[in-house]
């Protein structure tokens, strides 16, 4: 099962065109890096059920406050996150393996402070999820199948795609659940490891796709993982989006590229704004979402005129 091949093809070009922006201004560099650290940690907390708002988890990271009437758990686990990534950044600067032991590691900091009988441990009982009917593996079984993973992990490293490679980790260690919490936040961790060692940006998996997030990762226990490859995808494509809109020096950037909401862009296109947002989560035109709200760009429309006329759709 493969990610779609437009989505794949339009990642790989637009992180050529990023790759045409190396060496990247070290400011802009520092506000991407700012920002994202506080969107990844603010939407992988709040998937887990963690109540920080964006602004909260702001100022926790950056100024150090602590948010009234919000539990002491949830500000360790916005800082531990931080921690993680941080600690995800050094292993990729030291060129470490990716193995079970750097995700062990990453889960330690996790649930530091948090529950530390259990940080960087695998679980020695049963789980099971709310919501999920997928009966997950019994504890005993856990260290094998880390072991194996462990090999699958080394096997594919360097090899194929980069992108199925990164998702299919992701899905992997989620789908063994070797640890008694942390589990989510830590296989994005280890799926950001991955495509931040190929020189992409990290991928964010926003809180409100949550939903849809849970439906990919429960069809793929059924066997079916082409729609969370597809949804990694998309997630993948926002970020790289993200980083040419405020990398690329404004000289250099085309107009018709330039994105937004699909609410203000449809007016001048053939289209309805609703039938443009089905396009959007189907995947079928190039488009991002930022928070709830799809957007595109004039280019991508025209393109997707161009093939639907050619038959390609």
């Amino acid at each position: 099962m493969n990610m779609d091949r437009k989505l794949h093809n339009r990642i790989i070009e637009k992180k050529k065109e990023l790759d045409k922006l190396r060496p990247f201004p070290k400011s802009a560099l520092k506000n991407l890096r700012e920002q994202i650290i506080i969107e990844w940690t603010y939407n992988s907390d709040a998937i887990e059920g963690n109540s920080l708002t964006l602004r909260e988890t702001r100022l926790v990271l950056e100024d150090g406050l602590t948010i009234s009437g919000k539990s002491l758990r949830e500000h360790l686990e916005t800082i531990n996150h931080k921690e993680a990534i941080e600690f995800v950044e050094k292993l990729i600067k030291k060129s470490s393996k990716i193995n079970c032991h750097a995700i062990r590691e990453i889960h330690s900091l996790i649930l530091s402070k948090i529950d530390d009988k259990e940080a960087g441990k695998y679980r020695d009982v049963k789980i099971f999820i709310s919501g999920s009917k997928h009966i997950f593996p019994e504890a005993i079984e856990v260290p094998m199948l880390m072991s194996d993973f462990d090999k699958w992990l080394k096997g594919k490293k360097g090899k194929g795609n980069i992108l199925e490679y990164a998702a299919e980790a992701h899905f992997k260690l989620v789908d063994i659940h070797p640890f008694i919490d942390g589990n989510g936040r830590t296989a994005r961790l280890l799926m950001n490891l991955i495509l931040m060692k190929y020189g992409f940006p990290p991928a964010v998996v926003l809180k409100v796709d949550r939903k849809k997030y849970y439906n990919c990762l429960e069809k793929g226990r059924k066997g079916d993982l082409v729609d969370f490859l597809n949804f990694i995808g998309r997630s993948i494509e926002r970020s790289l989006t993200m980083w040419l809109e405020m990398l690329k020096p404004a000289n250099k950037q085309n107009p018709e590229s330039k994105y937004k909401p699909i609410r203000e862009i449809y007016k001048n296109t053939p289209y309805s704004q609703e039938y443009l947002s089905l396009l959007a989560r189907r995947g079928k035109l190039e488009a991002v979402k930022y928070g709830r709200n799809w957007h595109t760009s004039r280019e991508a429309i025209k393109k997707y005129m161009k093939d639907q006329k050619k038959g390609k759709l």
